[in-house]
Parts: structure tokens; sequence; C-alpha cells
């Protein structure tokens, strides 16, 4: 069962600077209740600003854009400012999608973030680790509505639990799929009984969100794409007896997470591509 349900206890440092002991806030305005150090945090991150995206305009051909089951799963991904693909309204019109970077308070004080295993029984990416979200539907009102209407779905994370502070710079999946992280706040833990969807997700469990931009239990792999080189990074780590890897697009997401919240970049080269998406894009075009 995933750590949420357990109590809170000590001292957590979200920058540089120390926080506080923590102290439930009585403030009948904040609706989301909490410690002063998620509030604090809440308030750094409505501060955060995505670096605007860049891109190559010289590439006009049409763009087709697919991501298996309407899911966001793990695989290669990057922020998309950093990988330079032709952006015309009119030509390049790629599917987007939201995840959740869902942040609560561990029982030793420090941040976590809620993760999910994949069913093994999907016939694709089973297994996998990811974040909840999925793909827009019609009818959502943003990127904050359709990442916590996936959690909901996936995993019970009812949305009212969720203090959704900020948005992230896009990622563009494997298959080209742009995918908004969006994070929000999970005040009262106690509130979540997770409730995973048998269909798609196998397991709902937490990590330490620091963990990614340490250099401890991470691993990499160099990949080439039309001949530029970058880096694929894996975090190994282990839970109640549990082993996950978390790698590709969850894992660049998080790095991305982790340094926007903790004020610092990652202990690591991180590498990313700067290749261009060749002029022939297909429905079976994907990264490396």
């Amino acid at each position: 069962m995933i750590s949420v349900l357990r109590r809170v206890s000590v001292s957590l440092s979200i920058s540089s600077r120390p926080f506080p002991p923590s102290k439930l806030l009585m403030d009948p305005t904040n609706c989301f209740g909490g410690s002063e150090r998620l509030t604090a945090l809440a308030r750094q991150l409505r501060l955060y600003k995505p670096p605007p995206s860049t891109f190559d305009q010289s590439d006009d051909e049409e763009k087709r854009v697919e991501e298996s089951g309407g899911k966001v799963v793990s695989q290669v991904g990057f922020v998309e400012s950093a990988t330079p693909i032709a952006r015309r309204p009119e030509t390049f019109r790629p599917k987007r999608a939201a995840v959740l970077v869902c942040l609560f308070e561990g029982d030793g004080g420090d941040l976590r973030v809620i993760l999910t295993k994949r069913s093994s029984k999907l016939s694709t990416h089973s297994g996998e680790i990811s974040l909840p979200g999925g793909k827009t539907e019609e009818g959502d009102a943003d990127d904050a509505e359709t990442a916590t209407r996936e959690a909901n779905e996936e995993i019970g994370l009812d949305p009212s639990l969720v203090n959704v502070v900020t948005v992230l710079e896009p990622f563009l999946s494997k298959h080209l799929l742009r995918v908004i992280p969006v994070i929000g706040i999970l005040s009262n833990r106690i509130a979540f009984n997770p409730a995973p969807n048998a269909d798609e997700v196998e397991a709902v469990f937490d990590a330490p969100l620091e963990m990614f931009i340490q250099d401890e239990n991470r691993s990499e792999e160099e990949r080439e794409w039309m001949g530029e080189k970058y880096l694929i990074h894996h975090f190994n780590y282990e839970t109640e007896g549990k082993k996950y890897v978390i790698w590709g697009l969850t894992a660049g997401i998080l790095i991305r997470a982790a340094s926007v919240v903790y004020q610092r970049p990652p202990a690591f080269l991180e590498q990313n591509p700067k290749f261009k998406v060749p002029r022939v894009v297909d429905k079976d075009t994907c990264l490396p």
C-alpha cells in the first residue's frame, strides 16, 4: 500500500534554505490545509514560469503523431524546447496529453511523488513506470483538468484533494506526443486511499523527488538520432521489497520537476538531444 496513508513527521528542505518545523495551518482561507512547508512550496511554484519553446521553422512537412492507448508511458522523452521540430499551426498539430506530478510530505518530512506501474496484462508498455496521466479529451478545460481527471480514473485520486500550482514546459514523447507536466500538491494525504484501475495499473507507489537530481542509483545509456548523441537516464528504486526502474519520459519529467522544486540542477549531465525530426514523418516515426 502506498505510504501516503502513513502519518507525517519532521523536516523537509525544499531548497537550500531550511524551513521551520511543520505546523498544520488553521487558516480557514487555506482550503487545502497542509503544513507551512507545503504552503511555502505552493507559493514558490506558483511563481514559476516555463521558458518559451523554440522551434526550427524550416520544415513544412505535415507531422502526424500517435501514442499507444491514449496513455503517457515511459520510453524516450525530452523537453520540447530542446528538440527543434517544425511548428507551423497548419502543419504540425501534435496530439496533447498531461501527466500529474503529485507531491506530498513523507514520513521523514521528505518530498515525495506518486508513481504507477502499468498493468502487466496490457499489450503495450506493460509493467512500465509512469506518472498518472493521458491524452486530452474533448471537454477538458485545461491541462490541469486532464491530469487530475486521468489520475482519478487510474488510481482513484479525487481531484478535490490536489492543489494544482503550476505546469512545466511541454515534453515530447517517443511518438511526438506533446506532454504537459502538471504539478499538484496533496496536503491531506490521509484522505487519499489508492484505488488503482486494475485494467491499467498494477501498483501505486511513491518515491523521493530529490532522488531525480542525485547521482545515486542512476545509470545512463547513450543513444544516437540523426547524428546527434543523447542520454537516457534510468533510476533504480526499491520500496517495500519491490524494485522499480524509472526511466525515459517519466525520468526526464521528474528530473525537471525536481530541478524546479529544489532550485538546483541535477548532479549529473543530462545531455538532452539537439536533433531534427526527419522531413518525412508518418504514423510509425518515433524517437529511437
